[in-house]
């Protein structure tokens, strides 16, 4: 086969499967007399694995793996498709948790929300009705980043991070740990509130899935590949 072959059956330029060579990606082709690559059936399956392994694991991993196999070192290659797995392992617990959560927090009666001056941290404990020293835990776990008043270093909590404040005083009421309870903040920050949050765990599970069938997808081609290769 020739580099338009392997090139045209994913849609790729015949010199992109000449970088994808020069990096390691696919096994070194063969050289005709005059300097033409030759390619066989065991780059076409290198190339299947590797573009497969990208929509699973990402470039840089899917380089890494096939880096690893092509250089023979198939432990080092199942290593980092092990840590994969385990990442979205990772993910899928994270987000089972972040529904717990949610799902804990729509049910308790919602916080008026906070639109005044910032607060300092005896002002927030006042409100919510606990030590200053607690509001300084959740800061050290990372539940709360409020912004430092030039000058004096004071800690200054504006309406986001009183409600963060009292989503983890939910929480906790709920008896979360507090390394959860920051997990959960730093996506209601990242989706702009619960109710996003809750329209968004939809869509974040079904990537996971869809992360999931990928690495399925991967893992037949390697395998493919190896057989091939032998």
């Amino acid at each position: 086969m020739r580099p338009s072959d392997l090139a045209r059956e994913h849609g790729l330029s015949t010199q992109a499967v000449r970088n994808y060579e020069r990096d390691g990606f696919i096994p070194a082709a063969r050289r005709t007399g005059s300097g033409y690559r030759v390619y066989t059936e065991e780059h076409a399956a290198a190339l299947r694995a590797f573009l497969a392994l990208i929509r699973a694991y990402g470039h840089a991993a899917a380089g890494r793996i096939m880096n690893a196999l092509n250089a023979g070192e198939r432990e080092a290659a199942l290593e980092l498709i092990d840590r994969g797995h385990l990442r979205l392992l990772r993910d899928r617990e994270t987000l089972e948790a972040v529904r717990g959560a949610i799902g804990h927090l729509t049910a308790e009666p919602a916080p008026a929300r906070f639109t005044g001056p910032p607060l300092t941290v005896g002002e927030l404990a006042r409100r919510l009705d606990v030590t200053a020293a607690t509001i300084r835990n959740w800061e050290q776990a990372g539940i709360l980043t409020p912004e430092r008043e030039p000058g004096t270093g004071y800690r200054m909590f504006q309406d986001e991070d009183v409600r963060d404040a009292e989503l983890a005083h939910l929480l906790r009421r709920g008896d979360y740990p507090l390394e959860r309870i920051a997990t959960v903040v730093r996506q209601v920050r990242t989706a702009g509130g619960t109710e996003e949050l809750a329209l968004a765990l939809e869509g974040w599970g079904r990537r996971l899935t869809e992360r999931g069938m990928a690495m399925l997808e991967a893992a037949a081609l390697v395998s493919r590949y190896l057989q091939v290769k032998g």
